[in-house]
């Protein structure tokens, strides 16, 4: 059968074609896979693609897949028999499944099973970084399992491909996967004062009108360091204005959190999970990621692109994506993103040079219209007929 590709730009299949049926699956509401499938979806559905996505029911609230063209299938992020048959039911027609992350792909191997289909698997972020023991050992197997068995395996940064590569991949390849950049829309009648009058509201109501204002974005769990953010806190406590770190994201260790800073009386605010991101980067003085699962991580990116300073950890793909945009610390070193951060907020024009640094690292990033022909070019490759020589 042939199928309409990327040489079909304006959406409508040519005669005598069918549209390719994609089939996206997500195995949960990570923000940068998330993000990531839905600027696909529009991307792929804009040049004539039928798109599918299957994912559980609180990805579809947060990104409204539908909303792209797509059509969504509800597949719970169980990895039960239910899930897997509702899996295989909605890739019947697929011409090609295209999963992100190792539990969403190690289902799609699952409903599969006895099936031609070709399966795309793009790895955003190492799997088992945080795992220790039984659960560390199981989720290698599911990572050698769903490596060996994909036809392409895509990595969202050089570390992954090259473990994809160890976990036995036959094809593994850098992916482009990009974070759509925010499309703010101004007013006619909007002014100049604008940008600081909103600045200024979101400081105050952080309260942090008359001090330094640094902001952490992330689910609430382990593997995200904010224990030793927490411990970084503590050394600029001496500091007058005195910084208040603000935390905005849900999970499971919110209680911990909570109860340490309340119990060490440390100047943090978690205020829960925000739809208005953009606003609280463009109020802070810095941001920082004391750690991520993810090799490209959402709060780099968005930062960068903020013109906002960032303090990350030197780890996994997040040195590969900020370049010299960032200020780089170690892994688990409370000392070190102390001192960093302290020293940042004390000179304007390093954070100035970080600024311009990060603008131009962001502008070497694949763009949404890039990524998209790189992943259809991939989708080509592996439907097209294999023409007889």
């Amino acid at each position: 059968m042939s199928h309409v590709s990327s040489h079909s730009p304006h959406g409508q299949p040519p005669h005598g074609q069918t549209p390719l049926h994609t089939v996206q699956v997500l195995g949960g509401a990570g923000a940068g896979s998330c993000a990531h499938v839905r600027s696909l979806a529009a991307g792929l559905a804009a040049r004539g693609v039928r798109v599918t996505v299957c994912a559980p029911e609180e990805a579809v609230r947060a990104y409204d897949f539908a909303g792209t063209g797509a059509r969504h299938v509800h597949v719970p992020r169980s990895g039960d028999p239910a899930s897997v048959a509702a899996l295989r039911v909605a890739c019947a027609d697929a011409d090609l499944v295209h999963a992100h992350g190792l539990h969403a792909a190690f289902r799609a191997v699952l409903a599969l099973t006895g099936r031609r289909t070709p399966l795309v698997v793009t790895w955003h972020h190492h799997a088992h970084a945080h795992a220790a023991g039984a659960r560390a050992r199981v989720l290698r197997m599911l990572e050698r399992r769903v490596a060996k068995t994909a036809t392409v395996v895509l990595g969202a940064s050089s570390d992954l491909v090259d473990r994809a590569r160890r976990s036995g991949a036959r094809d593994a390849r850098l992916a482009a996967v990009v974070l759509p950049v925010p499309r703010r829309t101004r007013l006619p009648e909007a002014t100049e004062e604008e940008p600081e009058r909103r600045r200024h509201k979101a400081r105050a109501e952080l309260g942090a009108v008359d001090r330094p204002l640094v902001l952490a974005v992330g689910a609430l769990e382990r593997g995200r360091a904010y224990d030793v953010l927490l411990d970084a806190t503590r050394a600029w406590r001496h500091l007058d204005p005195l910084p208040l770190l603000v935390v905005a994201g849900e999970g499971p260790e919110r209680p911990a959190l909570q109860h340490r800073i309340a119990d060490e009386q440390l100047p943090v605010r978690l205020v829960g999970r925000r739809d208005d991101v953009p606003e609280l980067l463009a109020a802070a003085d810095l941001a920082v990621l004391p750690g991520s699962p993810d090799s490209r991580p959402v709060l780099a990116q968005e930062a960068l692109h903020a013109r906002v300073p960032l303090v990350a950890v030197a780890v996994d793909g997040v040195p590969e994506l900020v370049g010299d945009g960032a200020e780089l610390v170690p892994r688990e070193d409370a000392a070190a993103l102390a001192t960093a951060v302290v020293r940042l907020l004390a000179d304007p024009v390093r954070r100035a040079e970080l600024r311009n640094r990060g603008t131009a690292q962001a502008a070497t990033w694949p763009t949404e219209d890039e990524t998209v022909t790189q992943v259809l070019s991939v989708y080509d490759e592996l439907t097209q007929p294999v023409p007889y020589s």
